[in-house]
């Protein structure tokens, strides 16, 4: 069975290993951030979604490890895949993405009641 405590212990370290804040985190893991901050707080507890996804992300993790506190991290050898280094492409792009905006149209409203809408820049 999963020891929560001890599990978050392990995840603060990884955040600490990686100098990632936990809304970094979240954005690279790609989980909401308020279930980050609920499972560091102690308020929830980690799915297994949310295992996989870590374990996915950081190919130095040892999933034993973070689980159950066996074996060492980081993993002593790493060797790194094309996929693995394809997927931190991918999340750096989607997270990169997901921060971009853009104007879409402008919408001008007169004290008179009309409004004038601007759609092409």
């Amino acid at each position: 069975m999963l020891d929560t405590t001890s599990f978050l212990s392990r995840l603060k370290t990884i955040l600490a290993h990686k100098e990632l804040s936990s809304a970094a985190f979240a954005d690279l893991i790609d989980v909401q951030r308020s279930s980050i901050s609920h499972l560091l707080n102690g308020r929830n507890k980690p799915s297994l979604e949310f295992i996989i996804k870590v374990d996915q992300a950081f190919v130095e993790v040892d999933l034993q490890w973070l689980l159950y506190g066996a074996g060492t991290f980081p993993k002593t050898k790493i060797n790194p895949t094309p996929e693995s280094k394809d997927n931190k492409e991918a999340l750096a792009k989607a997270t990169n993405k997901k921060n971009e905006k853009s104007l879409e149209r402008i919408i001008m409203f007169y004290t008179d009641g009309t409004f004038k809408t601007y759609s092409e820049f």
